[in-house]
């Protein structure tokens, strides 16, 4: 479902807006006629990122075009939800050329062969600033890609720029850099570290974006915005040239409006690469694409008290209907018993983790530049910097104990369902910005027991929106499942 932009002071309703940029999109008579007709009476970039790569393989549609489309889209919404950090138009329009011209020659790479997509500025760019969201790397211009902004390029995508985050990819941003707002309503929390992934995937400012997720920064913004979310398996894909907060923790997925979207890129991504030590050396790391629409054999694990205890009833509900969908799909209903540990109980194991880690990410420019930091990071990294290495290996072991827990009730289905992190929540910028104590705010809406276990352990999830409340704010579950069942 495509989104509607609801705030009253953008000034700009979907058709408005729509129609002004098809203008812009379409300057010259060349761009007018590579659109076409067809293109031209729909709203071309709500359409699926297998739509247009389609149009683009028939060659009923201009990779130029498209991406002049894009990035006036871009300029003039922008300004306004502030998801992106660094816009690359000249790149962009390099790339959609080369793209165009390759598939007028009949060398099609694929299909994301001139689809225009975003990153998180979490991945290096070659000659293009990479800054986490910190102020310590405000002017930081890597020499080389990532690994999955290369595999992006092979594969032919088009990129229209990176993607804004919170300080570091942790929960909090920095006072200096600006906070994405959500497309469903400005005053509405956009979801962590992947925040600015999420808001361009639901305004549709690109067909799909890359995300990290260390403690949920997949499913809080695919939950936040009503978007499609995976976090594949740890190892799945390349963590080299992303920059790390914890790096026994993180993972690299897909953001998108559909699942057949996010397979896309996650296939573009994914992949053994030998420049990551804790990459995964498997023959086949491909997901197919989704086909037919019986689910008859697979088993779906249920476990109503774990799932209901805090989660909103509008989207408990939801849920119950997705259920519902899911049995009459042929999909077998079987109870389980998920790990009864709560909220905090999750974010007491994980946060010493994760400061441990990040300290020693962060070493060269914490503490000696401290005073360039935002007050929850810099707490998170001092309580790292003080650890001791007795501590961080008793933290690692309560983490493998839990795992095996949680995994062992993970192998007895298909798949876990249960809510993506929660329901999205107003929220203040002075919150957002602030340290632990100001965090308080927004940490008080984290449901981590949905998206926690996840990152200890290393498994896949799938968020998927799943219906709206009264307010037409979205509704999103997510689907667990043991280490490579996204395959």
């Amino acid at each position: 479902m495509p989104v509607s932009l609801q705030w009253l002071d953008l000034r700009l309703t979907r058709a408005e807006a729509d129609s002004g940029l098809q203008s812009r999109a379409t300057t010259s008579a060349d761009q007018s006629k590579c659109l076409g007709r067809k293109v031209m009476s729909e709203s071309l970039h709500y359409q699926s990122l297998m739509s247009v790569a389609k149009q683009l393989r028939l060659k009923e549609l201009s990779a130029r075009a498209l991406t002049e489309h894009m990035l006036a889209r871009i300029d003039a919404l922008d300004g306004k939800l502030l998801s992106y950090a660094t816009v690359t138009p000249e790149l962009a329009r390099a790339q959609a050329e080369r793209a165009e011209e390759e598939i007028r020659a009949g060398r099609y790479r694929g299909v994301l062969h001139g689809v225009p997509v975003a990153i998180k500025d979490l991945c290096y760019t070659a000659g293009i600033r990479t800054m986490g969201g910190l102020k310590v790397r405000q002017h930081f211009v890597p020499e080389f890609d990532a690994t999955v902004v290369r595999k992006l390029e092979e594969a032919g995508a088009v990129l229209l720029g990176k993607l804004n985050l919170t300080e570091g990819a942790l929960s909090a941003y920095n006072p200096e850099f600006p906070i994405p707002k959500n497309p469903w309503g400005k005053e509405l929390w956009a979801g962590v570290s992947s925040s600015g992934s999420g808001v361009a995937v639901a305004a549709g400012l690109c067909f799909a974006a890359i995300g990290t997720d260390t403690g949920g920064s997949i499913r809080y913004p695919a939950m936040a915005n009503g978007v499609t979310g995976l976090k594949p398996t740890y190892g799945r894909v390349s963590r080299h040239g992303v920059l790390a907060l914890a790096e026994s923790l993180d993972h690299v997925g897909p953001m998108a409006r559909s699942v057949a979207d996010a397979v896309a890129l996650y296939n573009g991504i994914a992949g053994y690469d030998e420049n990551d030590q804790t990459s995964l050396n498997l023959e086949d790391s491909q997901i197919a694409q989704p086909a037919a629409m019986n689910l008859t054999g697979l088993r779906l694990g249920l476990d109503a008290d774990w799932f209901s205890h805090g989660t909103d009833p509008g989207l408990l509900a939801s849920l119950e209907q997705a259920i519902d969908v899911f049995t009459a799909l042929g999909m077998e209903c079987v109870p389980v018993e998920m790990p009864r540990e709560g909220p905090m109980d999750y974010r007491n194991l994980w946060l010493p983790l994760t400061g441990y880690e990040a300290y020693r990410a962060h070493r060269e420019t914490f503490p000696a530049r401290e005073a360039d930091y935002g007050g929850y990071l810099a707490n998170v990294l001092r309580m790292g910097m003080m650890m001791t290495e007795e501590e961080y290996a008793a933290a690692a072991e309560q983490r493998s104990e839990f795992s095996a827990r949680f995994e062992a009730a993970l192998s007895e289905v298909d798949a876990v369902i249960c809510p993506s992190g929660g329901m999205v929540f107003a929220v203040n910028a002075h919150a957002q910005q602030g340290d632990a104590e100001a965090m308080k705010e927004v940490v008080k809406h984290f449901q981590g027991q949905f998206t926690i276990p996840a990152d200890l352990a290393g498994t896949p999830t799938l968020s998927l929106p799943c219906g709206f409340n009264d307010q037409q704010q979205p509704y999103v579950m997510q689907l667990m499942g043991s280490k490579f069942a996204e395959a």
